[in-house]
This record gives C-alpha cells, sequence and structure tokens, in this order.
C-alpha cells in the first residue's frame, strides 16, 4: 500500500511539473528521478530522443557519466541495435532478464557497460514515437515484476506528453515565427514603389530564410516568355560585383544550368541540388571553383504566370542543407513578392506606354490609337470640359453604345450615377491638381469592382479601367482563411490545456485497470478510457478546422468510403423519418486522407437530414466530370439557402441553428483545401447541392511526388 501511495505521488508530481510549464530537460529529469525510485534495483535509466539522421541520442538520465562518458555522447543505432529496432516498430515495452541469452541488445553497449538485465520502453503517444528508454544493471539481473514493469510504463506516458507539449510549442513558436516574417514581407512590399525595391526585399528574406546572401532572379523576357532577359542580384552578397558577374557569367554558359532554369519554369517547382558535386547536371569544376556547395532553384510565378527563377547558392562551410520547412517558407515570400513584382513591372510598362504615346499624339495619333488598342482593358482620354476624346473597345459603355456614339459627349452626362461619388471626386483631383491617381472602386452599374489609374495629359486626362472583381473575390476568401487560422490557433492553445488533464485520467484509470481489487470495476474503467478517447478525437477533429498543413493522403478509393459509412447515414436519417440514396459511378481512386472525407461527408448529410422535413429524400453521389475533376456531391430537397446567408457560409461561428457552433462548414472548406479540391453550392426553392470537385490533376502530380 504504501508503494502504490509512492507511485501515485510521483505520477502526480510529474504532472504538477508538467503544467507549471518547465522546459523539456526539467520534466524528463522528474520522470527519470521517479523511474530510479520505483526501480531501485536498476542502476542506469537513460531517455534517448530521435536525431535527424534516424539514431537516439541520450538526453536525460541517472547517472551521468557511465564508464566515464556523458549521456548526451551516447547513440543508439536502431540499424545495429535490434532490440531498439524492435521496440521502435512495435512501439512495446520489452524486458530482457538476462542479456547472455538474447542477441537483440547491441552487443557492444553490453560488454561496454557490462549490462546483466535490460528494460526498453517506447516514448510514444497515439501511435506517434518521441523517443526511447532504457533501463539496466550491472551484473545481476534486475528481476523486475509486472507491476514494477507497468508502473515504468505509466512514467514513460508522463514523458511523452511532455514530449509532446514541448513539440507543440515549438511548433506553435516557429509558426508565429513564421507568419510574422510573411507579415513583414507583406508590409514592405506594399511600401516598395518600384521592381528593384520588391526584389531587393525578396532577396533579403529569402536570404534571412535560408542563412545565403548570394541570390539572383533570373527574370523572363515578358513579350516571349521563354528567354532569360535579365538578371538581378543580392546587393547584400559578401561576394564584390566582379565576384557575381564572373561566378553567374560561368554557370549561366553551362547548358545544363540552363536547363535546370527551364525545367522549373516549366514545372513550376523548386529544385533543390544539396550537393552539385554529386549532380551530373553541373560543371563540378565551376562549383568546385567557386566554393558552391549546394543550389536551389525557386519558381517566380504570380497568378499562374511565370516570371522567372530565384537561384539561391550555398557556399561550402557557410551553410546547411535546406529542410523541407525552410524551402516552404522561402518560396511562400518569393510567392508574396511575385505579384507585387508583377504589378510593379505592369505599371512601369503602362507608364511608359501612356506616357510615350500621348507625347505623340499630335503627330501620330494613329499610331497611339493602335497601341492603346492592344490593351485589354478599358482605356478613354477626355478633354478639359470632360469630353470624351477617345475611347477603346474594351470600356464598358451603357446601354449598349459604342466609342463612335459617345466621341464628343459628356462623361458626367453618360454616367449620371457616378457624379459624387469616388470616381467623379479623383478624376476632378486627377483635372485640377494635375496629377495621376490609382483607386479601387465598386461599380455602380453592376456587380464590378475596378481599378483605376487616371493621368493628366495636356489639358485633359486620360483612364485606364482594370477589372478587379476576381481580385476582390480572393481577398474575401484570404480574410476567411485568416479567420480560420485565428480560430485554429485558438483552438490549439484550448486544447492543449484540455489534453492535459485528460491524459493524467486516463493514465491513472489504466493503472486501476492492472489493479485486482478493483476487478469488478474494470469494465467502467474501460468504458471511460473509451470515453476519454473518444473526446481527444472530438478535439484533433477540431484541431483540423485551423490546420492549412497537407494532410497524410494515400491511394484510396472514394466509394468505397462512402459505403463504410451508409449503415451509420441511414441509421440517423431513419430516426428522423427521411430517406437516404447513394448512387456511386465508377471513379479512379485519389489521394485521400479517410478519416477526414469521412468527416467532410458527415458534416454535409447531418446539415441536409437538418434542412429538410419527414419524407424528403438526402442522395449522395460520386461521378467524373471530364478529364480533370472527380465530383461529390450531396443534395438535400429543403427550402434552399437565401443569399444573404449564402454568401456567409463556411464562416466561423456562423450559423443558423439553435445548436450549432458554426464550425462544421469551416471544417470542410478546411478539409477540401487540404486535398486540393474546391466546394461549390447550388441551391434554389427545390433544395441545395453541395458539390466536392477533386482535381485530378492535383492527385497525380502529388501521387508521383511520394
Amino acid at each position: 500500500m504504501v508503494r502504490e501511495q509512492m507511485r501515485y505521488s510521483r505520477l502526480a508530481n510529474i504532472t504538477r511539473v508538467i503544467n507549471t510549464k518547465l522546459n523539456l530537460r526539467e520534466v524528463l529529469e522528474h520522470v527519470t528521478k521517479a523511474i530510479s525510485e520505483e526501480i531501485v534495483q536498476c542502476d542506469a535509466v537513460g531517455i534517448y530522443l530521435p536525431q535527424e539522421d534516424g539514431t537516439f541520442r541520450g538526453f536525460v538520465g541517472k547517472p551521468n557519466f557511465i564508464n566515464g562518458m556523458t549521456l548526451d555522447k551516447q547513440v543508439i543505432d536502431p540499424e545495429k541495435d535490434l532490440l531498439a529496432k524492435e521496440v521502435i516498430e512495435t512501439k512495446r515495452t520489452i524486458y530482457i532478464p538476462d542479456t547472455s541469452k538474447d542477441n537483440r541488445p547491441d552487443q557492444r553497449a553490453v560488454t561496454a557497460f557490462k549490462i546483466n538485465s535490460l528494460l526498453a520502453l517506447p516514448i510514444s503517444f497515439e501511435e506517434e514515437l518521441f523517443g526511447l528508454v532504457f533501463l539496466f544493471n550491472y551484473g545481476t539481473s534486475m528481476n523486475l515484476k509486472e507491476f514494477q514493469i507497468q508502473s515504468v510504463e505509466a512514467y514513460v506516458n508522463m514523458a511523452a506528453v511532455a514530449i509532446q507539449n514541448a513539440n507543440n510549442l515549438a511548433q506553435k513558436e516557429n509558426l508565429i515565427a513564421e507568419k510574422q516574417l510573411l507579415l513583414d514581407v507583406t508590409r514592405e512590399l506594399s511600401m516598395c514603389s518600384s521592381v528593384q525595391e520588391s526584389l531587393n526585399t525578396c532577396f533579403f528574406y529569402v536570404g534571412k530564410v535560408l542563412d545565403s546572401h548570394h541570390i539572383a532572379a533570373y527574370l523572363l523576357d515578358p513579350i516571349d516568355k521563354k528567354t532569360i532577359k535579365t538578371m538581378q542580384l543580392s546587393k547584400d552578397s559578401d561576394w564584390t560585383e566582379a565576384e557575381w558577374m564572373n561566378t553567374h557569367h560561368n554557370i549561366r554558359m553551362d547548358q545544363n544550368y540552363k536547363a535546370i532554369i527551364q525545367e522549373v519554369i516549366k514545372t513550376k517547382y523548386a529544385i533543390l541540388i544539396p550537393d552539385v558535386c554529386a549532380d551530373e547536371r553541373l560543371d563540378h569544376d565551376v562549383c568546385g571553383h567557386f566554393n558552391i556547395q549546394s543550389l536551389l532553384m525557386l519558381p517566380f510565378v504570380s497568378v499562374g504566370e511565370v516570371l522567372g527563377v530565384i537561384a539561391v547558392v550555398n557556399l561550402e562551410g557557410k551553410g546547411r542543407h535546406y529542410c523541407n520547412t525552410q524551402i516552404q517558407l522561402a518560396q511562400s515570400v518569393v510567392d508574396a513578392t511575385a505579384p507585387t513584382f508583377s504589378n510593379l513591372h505592369y505599371m512601369d510598362q503602362l507608364e511608359s506606354i501612356v506616357e510615350e504615346r500621348t507625347r505623340e499624339l499630335a503627330a501620330a495619333n494613329e499610331k497611339l490609337t493602335s497601341v492603346i488598342e492592344g490593351i485589354t482593358d478599358g482605356f478613354f482620354a477626355l478633354d478639359k470640359d470632360w469630353n470624351f476624346i477617345y475611347v477603346n473597345k474594351h470600356q464598358f459603355l451603357p446601354e449598349n453604345k459604342t466609342a463612335k456614339d459617345v466621341l464628343g459627349k459628356n462623361i458626367w452626362k453618360l454616367f449620371p450615377k457616378v457624379v459624387g461619388t469616388v470616381i467623379y471626386k479623383e478624376f476632378q483631383r486627377a483635372m485640377r491638381e494635375r496629377i495621376s491617381v490609382q483607386f479601387e472602386v465598386s461599380s455602380v452599374y453592376g456587380e464590378y469592382w475596378y481599378e483605376i489609374v487616371a493621368y493628366p495629359y495636356d489639358e485633359g486626362i486620360c483612364c485606364l479601367f482594370k477589372n478587379a472583381t476576381e481580385k476582390k473575390k480572393y481577398e474575401t476568401e484570404l480574410k476567411r482563411l485568416s479567420s480560420l487560422d485565428l480560430i485554429g490557433q485558438m483552438a490549439a492553445g484550448i486544447s492543449h490545456e484540455i489534453r492535459n488533464p485528460m491524459t493524467t485520467v486516463r493514465g491513472f484509470l489504466q493503472l486501476l485497470t492492472k489493479e485486482g481489487a478493483f476487478k469488478t470495476y474494470h469494465h467502467y474503467f474501460h468504458l471511460m478510457i473509451e470515453e476519454l478517447d473518444r473526446a481527444n478525437s472530438i478535439i484533433t477533429e477540431f484541431l483540423s478546422m485551423g490546420n492549412t498543413k497537407t494532410s497524410d493522403l494515400e491511394m484510396l478509393d472514394l466509394n468505397a468510403i462512402i459505403h463504410d459509412i451508409t449503415p451509420l447515414i441511414k441509421v440517423d436519417a431513419f430516426s428522423q423519418n427521411k430517406i437516404i440514396e447513394v448512387e456511386t459511378n465508377e471513379i479512379p481512386t485519389l489521394l485521400l486522407n479517410r478519416n477526414e472525407i469521412r468527416q467532410l461527408i458527415i458534416n454535409l448529410y447531418r446539415n441536409g437530414l437538418d434542412a429538410m422535413s419527414s419524407g424528403q429524400v438526402l442522395t449522395i453521389r460520386t461521378y467524373k466530370e471530364g478529364d480533370d475533376y472527380i465530383v461529390l456531391t450531396v443534395e438535400d430537397q429543403g427550402e434552399g439557402i437565401r443569399p444573404e446567408i449564402l454568401e456567409k457560409l463556411g464562416t466561423p461561428f456562423f450559423t443558423t441553428k439553435d445548436n450549432g457552433t458554426g464550425l462544421g462548414l469551416g471544417v470542410c472548406y478546411a478539409i477540401a483545401a487540404r486535398h486540393n479540391a474546391k466546394i461549390e453550392i447550388e441551391t434554389g426553392s427545390e433544395g441545395t447541392t453541395f458539390l466536392i470537385k477533386f482535381n485530378l490533376n492535383c492527385s497525380s502530380k502529388m501521387g508521383n511526388r511520394k
């Protein structure tokens, strides 16, 4: 009884330590102390954490020195230690009472430390391995009993919770740092007034992420879109300009290097060459002369259009191989720069065209007209009395009027609804102050947004109307995704605090199931553990709404997932006196996460059932749409969705249900995004259909990369 009380006291102490948010080393030191106090006959306890090369290195333990070697110098290699390999693969505890009769432990360690008996345990939680724990003694066997091993397992479970908490905290801090960096990038890019400023900003932050100042931008010719026209270099490089030019001149002359750039341009995927000397595509003599160790090529793309390639050089001895997280963050910086660069480049081009053509207006009006007609956006010119003197064929005109109909007429009489609006005030300012103005405005003649630029010329002004409706839609979607991200951060923090006590309760319940004195209550203990696991799974699903990382995907049959949960759906519908129909057509397999797709279907069918009355039918079907999409539809026979509600669907915490949370559709949108799918909604008085369209091209590309 005293031993049990001490064990519970140690567990409670470790729980308290975890909740005090000490650093990981302090928590694990408490765990090793508890183990050594529980198993007094063991001579050494060590906790080993995984390394990038697949080995496990000592982190904390007792004693700190064994045979003159500190614990952090001790490395376990699963390729050589069969015991460690088996523990990793099975995630089960293994006790070897006599190492002389078992060949699984690394015999070198057994001999060096004179290990007689050995206990190895995995530090794992929810199928994820965080590390290994080893207990051993010298000379004689530890003679461990089953209840002692179970006690050690309870302490190790607490270690798993501590490591998971530390990992979650580190991940959260890294995510916050990455988001702050991207916010800084976006802020600085918004203040850039030239193409070179935007590139300098890009170079600075890419260099900050990748710890390299040797960066170059290979920019495509804006006309033929294939030829590298210019190369811009990072001004922060510690090379001289001559060294930069000499290095890149030599590399650029190599046809294989050009082929790598063209491959990035064609595929729009980054290429990392971690060891240039091991890659036959590069000139090893040139790379060796300039001490180039690795090379990273990032596509420079804006709204699907390739602008060029950003090349990052890593010099030998001054950097390290880039991990996926670094590459993704650097790509995000490049992706954030591309639209700004494109817009500034576009504005530079446009200003040059307008200024050049307006100067030649008097002498070459026909030539000017042909140039302006080539602009695909709306364009017109006004004299000082606000009369039209030129209108191109892309400019919107009311009542199906043509350019010929409006020439010589006053703009405010043709567009009376515009008087007093932002357009009117800005045009007046451009005309009065003789300055260029640029602004965005919604049309009073339809549901459109325009980016408008007005330039003074002679005594009048010329104006460019660019349709920005799609851009506004992207901004709206970005706001929605930002809300999901905020909800995800809140969910992560709340779930962290909830899971700690849940894990403690679950650990105590597991201990109680091993006690014979409580045998009659074992059924209740198992039931409580199942309910705790269920609650934990609900928390995991809640977290998925704010998760933007790629799911663990595998090639699965969408129809099979639907048929697996059809009995559950029909029981649910039957209890509400409603009907379920499932129509699945032959479709190819897709890259899917089974649990997330199940959650998406469940959320949508339950919304459909809630929208219907007794006796009505809800239909779930699949089919192939052309060569590009596989479509999953959930169609109800409800009264449809009102327009004012439709535009708010998917917004976190927005719900029309009395007891709803407003998170269901948000989870669906998040799941769809992680599967490169899109959700479309068709609604009317006869019902609503949700269409989830999976892109076959994305699935095939991701499948090939896997």
